[in-house]
């Protein structure tokens, strides 16, 4: 089935073509008049310059006033065989779409709302047969049912017309053509955009990035560059206004020679003012007792850090150098 972009925005056709995989565009002045256009004959150029098919409107009130037109975009540089033009339903519009098709010239007849127009366009040898389905189920009609008609007409008298699903509104018109079976459909970006959008890809996703960085990263790579370390001699409530300016739940102790006396969190802050209340913030930090810190070279991966995170049940982990502390590896660093 072939993939239209519905546009005559540039930076959405821009934005579209990206993919790399459109079949083409389809635009209309209706389109061009809402994004404030008025060199249409530019316009057509520069976006038939960007895009693989270009389908364009020829209009005229007879057959041959719509054939010079289309001759006229022609003569404007537009390649005929990556341009079709557009020409709605009647008996003038499948008169020129038989003209069109006898020099050669791809047409798109558009703007079909019965089974009946279908047959007629089809018959006179149109490249697109163009049902609106959106519009027609605005009008309480069963554009499906149409379109799906459109399809087997084609397909039991082996028309070389192509039923193009148009007026789409939404992705479950998509699905809904891909059922139908139809050739072609042309999709406005933003639906275009959802296509490929749904919670649990995305869920899945999340946590095969989330496992590959566990197994990729150093625990170095993904701790923060501020090392938070006080010193033994400092008390508490100096230790405190350092932990704020760190920004960290726990703070590094170490000793004068630089050696780490323990890490001290926020956890046994509270735990302390609960046990002896308010005059403990006067003590000095290595009047503390500490347990031995867990630690983890900067060196291992991050894998062996998430390990040992369930092991202790802990939510900051001492980073080392060559044994020496060198900063913080909080829980959430590992979903960075």
């Amino acid at each position: 089935m072939e993939l239209y972009l519905d546009s005559a925005n540039l930076k959405e056709i821009e934005e579209g073509f990206k993919l790399g995989f459109l079949d083409g565009l389809t635009t209309t002045p209706t389109f061009m008049q809402r994004e404030g256009i008025t060199d249409i004959d530019g316009t057509i150029v520069k976006l038939s310059k960007m895009v693989p098919v270009l389908q364009i409107e020829a209009l005229g009130n007879t057959a041959e006033e719509v054939v010079k037109e289309a001759k006229r975009q022609l003569d404007l540089g537009l390649d005929p065989k990556k341009t079709v033009f557009k020409i709605p339903v009647s008996l003038e519009g499948v008169r020129a779409c038989k003209m069109l098709r006898n020099e050669g010239l791809l047409v798109n007849v558009h703007l079909v709302y019965t089974l009946q127009q279908a047959y007629m366009a089809m018959h006179a040898g149109a490249t697109y047969v163009c049902p609106l389905v959106g519009r027609l189920q605005d009008q309480g009609h069963d554009a499906l049912a149409l379109v799906e008609q459109c399809v087997q007409a084609v397909e039991t008298y082996g028309y070389d017309s192509k039923i193009m699903f148009s007026s789409v509104r939404h992705a479950e018109h998509v699905r809904n053509a891909i059922n139908v079976g139809v050739h072609t459909i042309t999709v406005p970006l933003k639906v275009l955009k959802g296509l490929t959008e749904n919670n649990f890809t995305t869920v899945g996703t999340d946590q095969f990035l989330k496992d590959t960085r566990l197994m990729t990263v150093r625990v170095q790579e993904a701790a923060s560059t501020v090392n938070p370390l006080v010193a033994a001699s400092l008390q508490l409530k100096e230790a405190l206004v350092k932990m704020t300016e760190y920004g960290f739940g726990a703070v590094t102790v170490t000793n004068a020679d630089g050696s780490v006396r323990g890490v001290f969190t926020d956890g046994d802050i509270r735990r302390l003012l609960q046990k002896e209340g308010a005059a403990i913030l006067d003590k000095k930090m290595e009047e503390m007792s500490y347990n031995a810190p867990i630690s983890i070279e900067g060196s291992a991966l991050l894998n062996d850090a998430h390990q040992l995170f369930k092991k202790t049940n802990v939510d900051t982990i001492l980073v080392t150098e060559n044994g020496r502390p060198s900063g913080m590896l909080d829980i959430q660093d590992l979903d960075a």
